[in-house]
């Protein structure tokens, strides 16, 4: 950023914060017309070296930093950015296309960049602050954002941004992406209507919940469905008798935290035909798992693992973090619980594909028995982009659900 103009930036912004009577609703008019006022009237001497385009950006840089964003605002405005990282007040990257960039713009200062971080947080009823300084909320339109404060943060306030797109990613959307075959569509379709009982799982950035999202489409609109998120970020938008639940963290008002253990709990008094967990984590997993053994078939939820094998040793490990119950137990609960493991991964052309979807066939010798009924394997690069086959290897054992649906395997 030129120098001058941050400077004449900061300088107008402070003398017009100056003028601004906030102990009254103040309408966004009314602060366009302090910043023309200043811009025209009353403007400094600098301003006589800006071109006109250099003063619109001003205009509107200025009423961001006021009553919007700052200089996230364009960042969300821009439907091709999907990622926002804040290192600091003078280090922002943005994620677009798949690759990372650096951004030129920056915060005045620290406190502005605390100031908007606390706007953000305010309005998802969260705090954050040096006592509690690691907070996960959300943005009005479901964008996900974490931020992580000093004393943790060394390099100043850190913010991240998660995008999702206004509109709802589709299968099709997916199938026009690469991201898997039609064939492994319509099977997982069918894994969905006929009730089977699916975990996702897959790194960070993989697309566990935009692909949760998509796989919530093939749900029966006359079915009730419950999601439970740490922050709501589902979009399921055709199922009329849906009920949305998020976790809450405690706050200064003393208001104790409700868990996604919590909700779970309270979840199954509602009648639920399908209960979806945005992800397990913790502790929850041993209530996700007893949901799942105890007839709410078609429900879902999402994981990090490395592989399909991977998130079943994670459960393990989680819901032994939740309670002492000996492992062939948990094995057990989980052989009977989980039909279906949908891995997918980002690969190094950035684009994100379905690599396995493994059946859980049961147990043997103490171990769960894992069957993988189609796997993506590589067959070279065209224009810079992994091309490749979904190939089946397997045939399905769990019939007697697509029976009791009146579905063909």
């Amino acid at each position: 950023m030129n120098p001058r103009y941050a400077a004449v930036r900061d300088d107008l912004q402070a003398s017009i914060m100056n003028r601004i009577d906030f102990s009254r609703e103040v309408p966004d008019k009314e602060v366009l017309d302090l910043i023309d006022e200043r811009l025209t009237v009353d403007a400094p001497g600098d301003l006589l070296f800006f071109t006109l385009e250099d003063k619109k950006r001003l205009r509107q840089d200025l009423f961001h930093s006021i009553r919007r964003l700052d200089v996230l605002q364009d960042l969300l405005e821009d439907a091709s950015v999907t990622e926002i990282m804040v290192n600091g007040p003078d280090s922002i990257f943005i994620e677009r296309g798949g690759e990372l960039f650096p951004y030129p713009g920056r915060f005045s200062s620290a406190e502005k960049l605390e100031d908007v971080i606390q706007q953000i947080v305010g309005a998802s009823n969260r705090v954050v602050n040096t006592a509690s300084p690691i907070v996960d909320c959300r943005l009005r339109n479901g964008d996900r954002v974490n931020v992580v404060l000093a004393p943790v943060a060394v390099n100043g306030p850190i913010l991240t941004i998660r995008r999702f797109p206004e509109r709802p990613i589709t299968m099709g959307d997916l199938l026009r992406f690469g991201s898997l075959s039609e064939e492994v569509a319509r099977f997982l379709g069918r894994c969905v209507r006929a009730g089977l009982n699916i975990f996702i799982s897959g790194g960070t950035g993989s697309g566990k919940t935009t692909f949760l999202n998509v796989l919530s489409d093939s749900i029966d609109p006359g079915e009730r469905v419950i999601t439970i998120e740490d922050n709501a970020e589902l979009q399921i938008r055709h199922v009329p008798n849906l009920v949305q639940m998020e976790a809450r963290n405690a706050n200064v008002e003393g208001c104790r935290p409700i868990s996604i253990r919590d909700l779970i709990k309270a979840s199954l008094r509602m009648r639920p035909d399908r209960i979806i967990v945005g992800e397990v984590r913790g502790p929850e997993a041993i209530d996700m798992v007893q949901c799942l053994n105890t007839g709410h078939d078609g429900s879902m939820s999402t994981g990090h693992a490395n592989s399909a094998r991977d998130m079943l040793a994670r459960l393990e490990t989680m819901i032994l973090m939740g309670m002492d119950l000996p492992i062939s137990a948990v094995r057990g609960q989980l052989a009977s619980g989980i039909d279906l493991i949908v891995h997918l991964g980002r690969l190094r052309d950035r684009s994100r594909k379905v690599l396995e979807i493994a059946e859980v066939t049961g147990m043997e010798d103490g171990q769960i028995t894992l069957s993988t009924l189609y796997r993506f394997t590589e067959t070279g690069e065209e224009n810079g982009k992994i091309t490749g086959i979904w190939s089946k290897e397997n045939e399905i054992t769990h019939r007697f659900k697509f029976e009791m649906a009146g579905i063909p395997v």
